[in-house]
């Protein structure tokens, strides 16, 4: 807060001058030590006059009433308002700053907690971290927080700042895309790992804005891996860096209306031309991440020769239509069209016919970055919750006395733990193999990960509004980072493969390894 830097040149007051300002035209209140007039406020107050008359607020210490009905948030918002400080008296309560740890008990994962010690951690990635926090804080939450509200695609400007940084390139996680780059906090690319690239999706989902995370080059993070792996040296060409610079914009289009999970029931279908020259794309794609701002469209097809994926720009005639969807319009998620869409061969990724191993290929590491996602949502929550108990008073005493409200989240914290310790396993193990290695021997493990990290996230959606109660339902105020995650925490259910079909795989791939040789 800026107050605290210049607290010394604030006039000072005593509590029974203070106390003589309390009618409509003359108020004054205490918050925190510091002096609020609130006389040309009164007529705007969204609660109405009665609160801030009332003899609990007027001309008194307000301090436990305004953090019982307001965020942090909403007292940094009114600092214009400040006159004066109580003599004698300073600031108690911690004001945020920016690239800061949280010192709530589990709000942070425990390698960033002293004394704890991890084996998964070195120096890069904890400088790494910090830059990460700060530009964040600094420049991604505010711009999160707009779009969720006005319904608009995350700011151009914002994903090329991110691509000045190398950031971009990094959310892609390590390979031979990084040589030659300079990424963010002077990380060496021959030293990037998955460690790193976990840290950046937990600090952007810190922001707490679902959709926007999805609309912040979502698509790019599932849409071009394809043309990097399989694709030509010219597709690469016209695609790579302008997506990398936040110049042009990329989606997977794969899911249809008539084909989810089951992506061998699709029906979009290009047929060749007779010179070869061309594939003629016909269908529509539904639920596509980034789709309705998208440049180029990784899309997967039916072809004569079985399944192909095509990249197809959207110059070409592809169109659009805005879904609406549980979270904000900020993640740009389309209906698309494709009617008889010319599309040059030169952009079909690698062989006709390897459609579905090149779309299969990238899945495991979709999944994985929707739990670094999930991992840290469920946390943030827990941060809130923690927060709230400490602050309510329910009955005279605050809510952390109730031994149910302490029961439902010591059980929270346990499965958020849990969680973060299975997925850095996970990525541990993802640093030790080859990408067909990981293939073969993550692909169950992966799915298991996410069917059961949205296990946890249900638990947690759930019981943060059970304990909010109606501000968990409330879109602003204190209970609205809750009331988020409960109506879009469903998304990651869905989203990459449903937890049944997820949890099925997982069983499956175990089954394929089964000794036939032991009995029971």
């Amino acid at each position: 807060m800026s107050t605290q830097q210049s607290k010394k040149e604030l006039k000072r007051f005593s509590r029974e001058e203070v106390a003589k300002h309390n009618k409509a035209d003359d108020l004054w209140i205490i918050i925190d030590s510091y002096v609020y007039d609130l006389s040309d406020f009164v007529d705007a107050h969204p609660g109405g006059e009665a609160v801030l008359l009332s003899e609990e607020v007027a001309g008194q210490d307000a301090t436990e009433t305004f953090f019982g009905l307001h965020n942090m948030a909403v007292l940094q918002r009114y600092e214009k308002m400040i006159i004066g400080q109580i003599e004698g008296e300073e600031s108690e309560v911690h004001y945020p700053q920016p690239g800061e740890l949280s010192k709530v008990p589990y709000a942070e994962p425990s390698w960033l907690v002293e004394p704890f010690a991890s084996p998964y951690y070195n120096e890069s990635h904890r400088r790494f971290q910090r830059e990460m926090r700060k530009f964040t804080d600094i420049y991604v939450t505010p711009v999160a927080q707009r779009c969720e509200l006005d319904g608009k695609r995350p700011d151009v400007e914002l994903v090329k700042r991110m691509g000045e940084n190398g950031l971009n390139a990094m959310r892609l996680g390590p390979g031979k895309h990084l040589k030659g780059r300079k990424l963010f906090a002077d990380i060496k690319p021959e030293e990037f790992d998955y460690f790193h690239e976990m840290i950046i999706t937990q600090e952007l989902s810190r922001c707490g804005q679902r959709g926007f995370m999805d609309g912040l080059n979502g698509g790019m993070v599932i849409g071009l891996p394809p043309i990097l792996n399989f694709g030509s040296d010219d597709l690469k060409e016209e695609i790579v860096e302008p997506v990398f610079r936040g110049e042009k914009f990329i989606a997977l289009a794969v899911t249809e209306a008539f084909a989810g999970s089951d992506v061998m029931g699709l029906k979009t279908y290009a047929q060749k031309t007779e010179d070869g020259q061309h594939y003629i794309v016909n269908g529509t794609k539904k639920w596509i991440t980034n789709g309705h701002f998208a440049d180029y469209f990784t899309t997967a097809v039916r072809t004569d020769d079985g399944f192909g994926v095509i990249v197809i720009p959207r110059s070409l005639g592809v169109e659009t239509r805005q879904l609406h969807t549980s979270y904000s319009t900020t993640a740009g998620t389309a209906f698309v069209m494709f009617n008889n869409i010319k599309v040059p061969a030169r952009y079909l990724v690698g062989q006709d016919g390897m459609g579905i191993p090149i779309v299969l290929s990238n899945f495991n590491h979709e999944r994985w970055v929707m739990v670094c996602g999930i991992a840290r949502g469920t946390r943030g929550i827990v941060e809130v919750l923690l927060k709230w108990i400490n602050q309510r008073k329910v009955f005279g005493r605050p809510l952390s006395s109730q031994a149910v409200v302490r029961q439902k989240i010591a059980f929270l914290i346990a499965q958020v733990e849990a969680l973060h310790a299975y997925l850095e396993h996970i990525t541990h193990q993802m640093n030790q193999m080859s990408y067909k290695q990981q293939a073969k021997f993550l692909a169950g493990q992966i799915a298991f990960l996410k069917a059961w990290s949205t296990r946890v996230s249900e638990q947690v959606a759930d019981n943060a509004v059970q304990i909010m109660g109606g501000r968990g339902l409330t879109r602003t105020g204190l209970g609205a980072p809750v009331e988020m995650y409960h109506r879009t925490y469903k998304f990651d259910a869905i989203l990459g493969g449903s937890e049944e079909i997820l949890a099925d795989l997982g069983l499956r791939q175990a089954l394929r390894f089964f000794p036939k040789n032991v009995k029971l």
